[in-house]
């Protein structure tokens, strides 16, 4: 049984994934780690939601940082402001024990710039952005990345089908002999293909993790057949049964996710919405009651979900199936996270079992019906 240390990573490092529960690496940790140690290399990482991405690129990309350049080496690019401010974190809390500090920032949309520039005018060796306000930030000058020794790309499937193509085609074209770049998704489409032959050395090296599950198996999937006018009645026996538990609710809309936050509300549950027209501040503050559990459950849009990762999820519960099979891979991979076990709930109104029929083909997987 393999250990962070057996990895290569140095004890203080293990220190302080210790300290964050995390004992055993994933097996994308396990693949990764040791590649991006012993060399400089570009890599692409295929793997699912949930499967310890960050710790993987994390902890090489720390290590290859030195502390006493007071530039910015290390790169990372994110999708939404939720995970570029969970990546943050996590660097910060990996090097709580490390004697020589690194500096990680994370700058996003939706914050004030100026307090963004103010907080890059400081030593800064890593920064973790989203790609309009990093390149919002390059344009002012307020952040050099021509240094830049390591980029790299999370979650790149997802930053595509956000419309990010245009931004990220011009964050690749800065200083692309220096660097190594480092690409992580959960698929393969296309466009994500034609980014690695255009801008990765071909001898890139490919690590893909459970190439047969592109939903974590720790996950059982179930679909609850209703009527539109009686779905809340639905979801609200269903939240009342699991009073023990904590989840997650997915809407298509901002609209639906806030109405349905707040007819939730009328039954004295402990929930919240997250939606993409509340400000920084409002997001924020419901992430960090939905953390700290002062929230049991969360109503959230597709892209507002992603980068929760919050321990302890038994469930997630589709107020709506997803247009996109990918949508429906990192809805699920919000449960069942660290080897823990988890469940994926549809609720399916007269004409829609073609869709879970459709998800089961694409995806591999198989629902189950069950009543409430």
């Amino acid at each position: 049984m393999s250990s962070f240390s057996t990895l290569g990573i140095s004890k203080d490092y293990v220190k302080g994934l210790k300290e964050l529960g995390i004992i055993k690496p994933t097996q994308i940790q396990e693949e990764v780690i040791p590649i991006l140690l012993k060399k400089k290399t570009d890599l692409i990482g295929l793997a699912q939601t949930g499967t310890g991405k960050t710790a993987a690129f994390g902890l090489p990309l720390l290590a290859s940082i030195d502390p006493k350049k007071e530039e910015v080496q290390g790169l990372i690019i994110a999708p939404t402001r939720e995970l570029v401010q969970q990546i943050q974190k996590q660097l910060f809390k990996f090097t709580k024990y490390v004697d020589a500090r690194i500096f990680a920032e994370g700058v996003y949309g939706g914050d004030k710039i100026y307090r963004q520039i103010k907080a890059l005018s400081r030593p800064t060796h890593i920064v973790v952005a989203t790609p309009g306000r990093l390149l919002d930030l390059v344009k002012r000058e307020a952040v050099d990345i021509s240094k830049v020794q390591t980029l790299v790309l999370d979650e790149a499937d997802e930053m595509l089908s956000m419309g990010f193509k245009e931004d990220l085609r011009k964050i690749l074209k800065y200083n692309k002999a220096k660097r190594n770049t480092w690409l992580f998704s959960a698929t393969m489409p296309e466009e994500i293909k034609r980014i690695v032959k255009t801008y990765m050395s071909p001898e890139a090296v490919r690590v893909q993790v459970n190439r047969h599950d592109m939903v974590n198996r720790n996950i059982t999937h179930y679909y609850v057949k209703t009527k539109i006018n009686d779905k809340i009645d639905v979801i609200v026996r269903i939240l009342k049964r699991r009073a023990g538990e904590r989840g997650l609710i997915f809407c298509r809309t901002k609209a639906g996710t806030q109405a349905l936050a707040t007819a939730l509300k009328k039954y004295d549950f402990a929930i919240g919405a997250l939606e993409g027209d509340m400000t920084q501040k409002e997001r924020d503050k419901v992430m960090r009651a939905f953390r700290n559990e002062k929230l049991q459950f969360l109503v959230s849009t597709d892209i507002s979900a992603r980068g929760i990762d919050v321990n302890d999820l038994s469930f997630v519960l589709h107020h709506q199936l997803p247009e996109h099979l990918e949508y429906y891979t990192h809805r699920s991979g919000r449960t069942a996270r660290g080897g823990k076990k988890g469940e994926s709930i549809a609720l399916i109104i007269s004409g829609e079992m073609s869709k879970v029929r459709t998800i089961e083909q694409g995806l591999g997987i198989r629902f189950r019906e069950v009543t409430v």
